[in-house]
């Protein structure tokens, strides 16, 4: 297979079993991993301004770090992409030429775990290239 595997990294139990999961697909094929968070600054925070003091792209990193960190795998093959934007375009941006996009699925539970994330919907109906998504507690 070669080529390479987009994962969607958020911080989410999912994605980091997407991780792992991706991390072991690219050992089974030989394709490369990478490894995406988006951030943004959020269009509103409640009623409060937002602080000037929080750095949006070091937290996406730390939570990028603890996601590697959390995943079972070789994470030294792993590229790091860090971009600012909308999560689902962020992804479907780096699924262009991809062999495969891998998001995780939130979930809340009950009759709600049912549905797909905003994200991973979205997704699913424009990628450039095969989409999986790992549900929670998805072996």
């Amino acid at each position: 297979m070669n080529g390479h595997i987009v994962v969607g990294v958020d911080g989410s139990p999912s994605s980091v079993r997407a991780l792992s999961w991706a991390l072991a697909q690219g050992v089974l094929t030989g394709a490369e991993v990478r490894a995406v968070i988006a951030w943004d600054y959020p269009a509103a925070y409640g009623a409060y301004p937002m602080s000037d003091d929080l750095d949006w792209a070091a937290l996406a990193r730390s939570t990028m770090d603890e996601a590697l960190d959390a995943a079972a795998g070789d994470t030294d093959k792993v590229s790091v992409s860090i971009v600012q934007g909308n999560a689902a375009q962020v992804l479907l941006d780096a699924s262009s030429g991809a062999n495969l996009l891998v998001v995780g699925n939130r979930g809340h539970g009950g009759f709600v775990e049912l549905l797909l994330g905003s994200v991973s919907e979205r997704v699913i109906a424009h990628a450039a290239c095969p989409v999986l998504v790992m549900r929670p507690n998805q072996p």
